[in-house]
């Protein structure tokens, strides 16, 4: 099969195409793992992460991505979820022990025994996989296959993201950045929330306007003051300056949600710039997201086809992931990027 992989940490500043396009053994299902036919695969901010070296190291070397669409080709002799042919999705949640204190009640997330797809084991930018039909998702039909892909990620920890701060309907919501999974929470929130007031904080003009025309009441630069104190915030950059800036735009009692595996430090100065009177006091609370349960991955699917929710995407053929990882770095991000796989 083809794959594209990663044989070591790089900066993508100095290497613009760190994953080379290889050939590789098919990999066949043992136990009750599935083996699927690879048909899409989104493409995430966190394989910048890994490229890079800001998550825990994966087994070198690796085939990345954890926005997984495909179709099972062969099953191990104990799998029997599924059958041949069936269309399903894999997460970045790519295995958890199932038997400590966070797995029996549902916070699987934070299993310390927690396997992430495309970095503990290998993911989605190739032509096969395999993986415990227990961590595998059926696709609602409504979606293509491309479609699908970014609702895995993007989409479930962004449902993960918006539970997490407790909001009601008729209050107000900031958005810090504006990317793949930016965009599908607000179009959840529409949805589910039609009265709450939603502001776009983003560096790009580009994404300011597209946010506007899904139906933001504002959008402004990162460093902006909303026009009214908000409520909540969820935050998806990948550095320091926006959580800073953002919480100067909260209420009183307000929370900020940061959705990211990993800040980067290029700008970790900003963390001095913490004022404990303008930016925390008042009870004003910050809380992350880490990785994402099944039960995330189950509710948002049938969220998403209920809406239904339909990503914005932009599709690259295998053999370009390392052209849409560079564009995402650099951050010409309209929607989602998606591997076709053929």
């Amino acid at each position: 099969m083809k794959a594209m992989v990663l044989s070591k940490v790089v900066s993508m500043d100095r290497n613009k195409n760190p994953l080379k396009l290889v050939d590789l053994p098919i990999p066949q299902p043992k136990g009750n793992e599935i083996l699927i036919k690879i048909c899409a695969c989104g493409v995430c901010h966190t394989e910048l992460d890994e490229i890079e070296g800001r998550t825990p190291p994966p087994k070198f070397p690796v085939i990345l991505g954890h926005e997984i669409v495909g179709r099972v080709e062969k099953m191990g002799p104990d799998a029997h979820r599924y059958k041949i042919g069936d269309r399903v999705g894999v997460g970045w949640i790519y295995s958890a022990c199932g038997g400590c204190e966070y797995c029996l009640k549902g916070e699987e997330n934070l299993c310390e025994k927690f396997m992430a797809t495309g970095r503990d084991k290998n993911g989605g930018y190739a032509e096969y996989m395999t993986i415990s039909e227990d961590f595998a998702y059926k696709i609602p039909d409504i979606f293509s296959d491309t479609e699908a892909a970014p609702l895995l990620c993007a989409g479930s920890i962004g449902y993960r993201s918006l539970r997490l701060t407790e909001i009601k309907d008729g209050q107000r919501l900031g958005l810090t950045g504006f990317g793949a999974s930016g965009h599908l929470v607000l179009k959840m929130v529409r949805y589910k929330y039609p009265q709450v007031e939603i502001y776009v904080f983003a560096r790009n003009k580009k994404q300011r306007e597209f946010a506007l025309d899904l139906g933001a009441v504002w959008a402004g630069e990162i460093e902006a003051y909303s026009p009214e104190k908000l409520d909540w915030i969820i935050d998806t950059t990948p550095v320091w300056k926006p959580v800073v800036e953002a919480l100067k735009n909260l209420k009183r009692g307000g929370r900020l949600v940061i959705n990211a595996i990993r800040k980067e430090d290029i700008d970790k100065e900003y963390l001095l710039k913490i004022d404990y009177q303008k930016h925390l006091w008042m009870e004003k609370e910050i809380k992350s997201v880490a990785n994402v349960t099944r039960k995330d991955i189950r509710e948002f699917l049938r969220l998403a086809s209920e809406i239904p929710i339909k990503p914005v995407i932009q599709e690259y053929k295998l053999e370009e992931a390392n052209q849409a990882l560079y564009e995402l770095k650099t951050g010409k991000i309209l929607g989602a990027k998606v591997l076709v796989i053929e």
